[in-house]
């Protein structure tokens, strides 16, 4: 969830000074606070992205020396520095901070953690503080991951996305198959107690076969936590492009569904539970706690171009482009690009739209009349659990969460 998609909605303008509503702040202590970074430089465009990143050539002569990567920590502190300002005297430490991209390890090690320590020096770090960074595997060494963990990760995210070589170039992926499973070993060693690995499933030309080798190598790395997510072609894409012109066919949800059985399977062979629908882990202390704040609709500030935010029910988002975002730091503005006021009946229906996704599920509470008919027969066509449905929850099956998106959306009415 920390990638940033590349089209911004529209809203109401944020004040220069990027000040909230008395409102949103009310209460706050009660709820915790995360902070995501965007970092948005890649060293290449891979085919299926349509996050809010530039390559090195894709900046050049479109906003200068501002947009550079050597100067990007420095961008990002001073938002640092305006969130303390924004927040005022809330007196929360953050619970959790999680960069990413793009590709964070482009930066200098140093510089993600000089990023962490604005953080540290504005608002403090809860004493059990999650610290998580998103890794491209041909991006890190050991020194790199060692300097990440002396300056306070304790989190990493690798994409591996497949360990087949044809898939990984369909997908215009760079590293070569075996690296990310010697990261994860990298990464202990370096004193990681937390590691995830990034899967795909569903690209073009990817077989049964493939997927569960994928998944055998992704276990083999010995991760305490692995997502697994299906391939959207997105609109605009290389990917999109080539399956239109008939280069490579296009997958479709019998195949996803499949894909996503079989990562059900072999992961919970392996000791891994389902928490999220796309993410499984080891035990309970090996959750993204990070996403879980997205997920339970708690506050994060999202800081960097094109990051979105959310502060008691006041989302915003920062302009897209990096020199736009940094020029308008640098002259004391606030980046934001556009805010919404959420309504009650907004946040009812987020809390469905999340919460379902959850293995502890949704109250039925928060559903209408259609919705709770809808909950009766979703539960009879066995994509609700009866036990947490008798105890007044909607607790998705198996079965639901293949079928997550329309069951969402028939409860939401």
């Amino acid at each position: 969830m920390g990638d940033m998609p590349s089209a911004l909605p529209d809203g109401e303008p944020v004040p220069d000074d990027g000040a909230l509503p008395a409102h949103a702040l009310a209460g706050a202590a009660r709820r915790p606070l995360g902070f995501y970074l965007h970092v948005p430089y890649c060293a290449t465009r891979c085919g299926y992205c349509d996050f809010n990143t530039y390559t090195a050539t894709e900046l050049r002569g479109t906003g200068g020396v501002l947009a550079s990567r050597d100067n990007y920590a420095g961008t990002l502190t001073e938002e640092v520095r305006l969130a303390r300002k924004v927040l005022g005297d809330d007196p929360r430490e953050v619970r959790t901070v999680f960069v990413g991209g793009g590709t964070p390890t482009l930066l200098a090690a140093e510089d993600l953690v000089r990023m962490l320590g604005a953080i540290r020096d504005e608002f403090g770090l809860a004493d059990d503080a999650e610290v998580t960074t998103e890794a491209n595997p041909e991006s890190v060494d050991e020194r790199y991951l060692a300097t990440l963990r002396e300056g306070g990760f304790n989190r990493i995210s690798f994409g591996m996305q497949s360990a087949r070589p044809h898939v990984l170039k369909v997908l215009d992926r760079t590293h070569t198959p075996g690296r990310p499973e010697a990261c994860v070993a990298e990464a202990r060693a370096a004193g990681f107690e937390h590691v995830n690995l990034d899967l795909i499933y569903g690209t073009p030309g990817e077989s049964d076969d493939d997927w569960r080798a994928s998944l055998d190598a992704a276990l083999g790395a010995g991760p305490d936590h692995v997502s697994a997510y299906a391939l959207i072609v997105e609109e605009g894409t290389r990917l999109a492009r080539r399956i239109r012109r008939g280069e490579i066919p296009m997958t479709d949800d019998d195949v996803h569904a499949d894909r996503y059985l079989i990562a059900d399977e072999v992961l919970g062979s392996a000791g891994f539970d389902w928490y999220e629908v796309s993410n499984w882990a080891t035990s309970e202390s090996g959750r993204c706690v990070h996403n879980e704040l997205y997920w339970r609709g708690a506050d994060w500030w999202g800081a960097g171009p094109g990051a979105h935010s959310h502060v008691g029910g006041v989302r915003w988002w920062n302009v897209k482009h990096p020199g736009a975002y940094a020029a308008a730091l640098a002259a004391g503005r606030s980046p934001g690009a556009g805010r919404e006021l959420l309504s009650d009946e907004d946040r009812r229906v987020e809390r469905i739209l999340l919460e379902l996704r959850l293995r502890e599920g949704a109250p039925l509470s928060l559903l209408r009349e259609e919705g709770l008919a809808a909950s009766r027969r979703a539960l009879t066509e066995g994509l609700l659990e009866q036990g947490p449905y008798d105890e007044g929850r909607a607790v998705l099956t198996l079965r639901g969460r293949l079928l997550a998106d329309a069951v969402v959306r028939d409860l939401v009415d």
